[in-house]
């Protein structure tokens, strides 16, 4: 799970970087200390699990926690009890009281991580089967074959994807991360937070766009480097 760590005390960070550190399951993209530099990095990179203070300047934890997506999970840290009762209000997976028990702290983790396996499981229903060449994704009831040529790019919207093809596209309840994660990785590019690409319908890019057709899709800056490495390399072979 990718995850990130929001507090304003930079003590408080470095413990629950250690704490997270301890975790195989958990990859620490970053640590930020206010909600305000946090959604900025969350506009443009997924996020699984977020480490949130509450009693921070300018935006407070709880009301950063009514911003993020729905499928980005919390686990509040904090120093102040009181808050319990409003970490509920924003669903959150647990409440760990600084200081923080190691023990409580691995609780906390491996609730989330088994409801992050859940939330995976639903969205994947979604997509009855994943071929070599095709997939079938469940709209309006039926089931609809998609072949992976066919599809130009697929756009992430709250909780679901349009898939894009020339002549038609399919709306499904599933979020954007999931459906890359099963689709194959050598033709499905994400370029930003809100689209993945079909790298073989690519017509032609400059430094900030990729064009498709008639579509122009920005390059985010989280994954700037990645498609520059990927399609400078086959340029200069």
């Amino acid at each position: 799970m990718k995850c990130i760590i929001v507090d304003d005390e930079p003590i408080a960070r470095k413990g629950i970087k250690r704490l997270v550190d301890e975790i195989s399951q958990l990859e620490l993209l970053d640590s930020f200390n206010s909600a305000e530099s946090a959604g900025e990095f969350m506009k443009d990179a997924d996020v699984d699990l977020v480490f949130l203070d509450i009693n921070m300047p300018g935006i407070n934890g709880i009301e950063f926690a009514r911003s993020i997506p729905k499928h980005t999970l919390i686990i509040f840290t904090t120093a102040y009890s009181e808050y319990a009762l409003d970490s509920y209000e924003v669903d959150a997976i647990d409440y760990l009281v600084k200081p923080i028990d190691p023990v409580k702290f691995r609780k906390a983790v491996d609730k989330a991580i088994t409801y992050h396996s859940l939330l995976l499981d639903e969205e994947k229903k979604s997509l009855e089967t994943v071929e070599d060449d095709y997939i079938f994704v469940k709209s309006d009831r039926k089931y609809f074959k998609v072949n992976l040529s066919d599809i130009l790019f697929i756009e992430g919207l709250k909780d679901y994807v349009i898939i894009q093809m020339e002549n038609q596209r399919i709306i499904t309840r599933m979020n954007l991360k999931a459906i890359h994660d099963l689709l194959p990785q050598n033709i499905f590019l994400r370029i930003n937070r809100s689209y993945i690409v079909n790298r073989n319908r690519i017509e032609s890019f400059d430094n900030n766009d990729v064009f498709i057709k008639n579509y122009e899709i920005g390059i985010g800056n989280f994954y700037r480097d990645e498609f520059f490495k990927i399609f400078m390399s086959k340029i200069n072979q």
